[in-house]
């Protein structure tokens, strides 16, 4: 087939194409969407938090080739930043030229209108598998770094790698004996499903060994707060980081810089999830409630370890749902910037042998009364249109007292009935 060739330095903008706000972006830096493109776009925020994790000294020489680059954020995002021609491919006009327009977008905001990587970027309407058609249409550039991100079935809670489209499968078996090499060999960045399992994920890495044999990789999983995993990669080859297997990113919602966690076991040695423990809770021992995203990475527990201490002891109660939960013998000291892997961290001062209700909700006031409590936070599972009722009760009742302390109201993990009273740190001056 023939490629439409898009040059984006001599690129018109296109006025049928959307104008779209990215709240990750800074001020003054906006994009255009194709057709129902925009739920799909990387947000800005992500994208150059990713293209600066690269290391350029890793990477192979040659042009950044996305071949499924949708609106072209991402893309955009790694050309810019690395400083290198961007290829991007698209089947869909309307989004090919909404990449264009972005890459422009994105060069004028570096003030790079006139640098060597903007002015040979390309991009391209059509098939980004068919890597002979491309690079006759191109001229055969050298491959510095591959990106894919590509479609997914929505509003599915499941689906296989072949579902994805272009799948990495055929993408790997097009391009991968035609990447440049660095010293950690080619770099190829693979966007996939963060709803894969771990025995799909144990999938793809046979399959990147068939194109790939033994190649370096890193796997990431990114998070843009509420416990949820966004975004799920491999990092391969120069795009990969020496001696890190597992690499966890937490991209703040304010857009300050990402709180990073790296470590881990290689994916094929095990998930890495903890082992949920039954036993009676210990009034006095401390309970942590993780960020489930965290948790998915297999990077929680030593995390936790680092902060505690290699002597700690942990028992899981709770590792399914929103709060993991965790109980260990010292208190959990962090520096303010990695507070947002913790929902809730305190000392077992008393054990409810009963579930909130409006029936029982002025008995919690006076026990958190009895333990100088200023806010009592209830973080355990509560119908929709009881919680806030409930919360909101505690809020006036403990606003009229003087209790110094925050605490927090969770499971016991011993049924739905037991919960526990945990008491945190003194609130300061002024923050009430």
């Amino acid at each position: 087939m023939a490629y439409e060739v898009l040059v984006p330095a001599e690129l018109e903008e296109d006025p049928s194409l959307t104008v779209v706000r990215d709240s990750t972006a800074p001020d003054g830096l906006h994009f255009v969407h194709g057709e129902a493109a925009k739920p799909l776009a990387t947000p800005w925020q992500v994208g150059a938090e990713r293209a600066a994790l690269l290391n350029p000294e890793r990477l192979p020489s040659g042009v950044v080739l996305d071949v499924a680059c949708g609106s072209g954020v991402q893309l955009a995002a790694l050309a810019a930043i690395l400083e290198r021609p961007a290829v991007g491919i698209e089947l869909d006009p309307s989004r090919a030229r909404a990449s264009a327009q972005n890459l422009r977008t994105v060069a004028a905001w570096f003030g790079a209108l006139n640098a060597p990587w903007f002015v040979q970027s390309r991009v391209l309407v059509g098939n980004g598998t068919n890597a002979e058609g491309v690079l006759a249409a191109l001229g055969s550039p050298g491959i510095g770094l591959l990106q894919l991100d590509p479609a997914r079935p929505r509003n599915s809670r499941t689906h296989d790698l072949e579902e994805m489209a272009p799948s990495p499968n055929e993408v790997l078996s097009a391009w991968a004996p035609l990447l440049a090499q660095g010293p950690d060999g080619p770099a190829v960045l693979l966007d996939l499903s963060p709803r894969l399992t771990h025995e799909q994920r144990l999938s793809l890495e046979a399959m990147i060994d068939t194109h790939l044999p033994g190649v370096q990789r890193t796997w990431v999983w990114g998070s843009r707060g509420g416990g949820r995993v966004d975004r799920l990669s491999a990092w391969l080859g120069g795009a990969s980081t020496p001696e890190v297997a597992r690499r966890f990113v937490r991209y703040p919602a304010n857009g300050s810089m990402p709180l990073i966690v790296e470590g881990g076991r290689a994916l094929p040695l095990g998930e890495d999830l903890p082992e949920q423990v039954r036993r009676p809770p210990r009034r006095g021992e401390h309970v942590s409630l993780v960020d489930a995203a965290l948790l998915a990475s297999g990077l929680a527990e030593p995390w936790l370890t680092s902060h505690l201490g290699a002597e700690a002891t942990l028992t899981w109660t709770a590792v399914e749902g929103r709060r993991p939960q965790v109980h260990h013998d010292a208190p959990l000291g962090l520096d303010p910037n990695q507070r947002g892997l913790i929902q809730a961290s305190g000392r077992i001062v008393a054990v409810v042998h009963h579930a909130p209700n409006e029936g029982n909700i002025d008995d919690l006031v006076v026990m958190a009364l009895e333990h100088d409590v200023a806010r009592l936070t209830l973080r355990c599972t509560l119908p929709a249109d009881v919680q806030p009722k409930l919360q909101g009760s505690l809020d006036r009742q403990l606003s009229r007292r003087h209790g110094r302390r925050q605490a927090f109201l969770c499971h016991a993990g011993q049924g739905p009935e037991v919960h526990l009273l945990c008491v945190g740190p003194t609130v300061q001056e002024g923050t009430r």
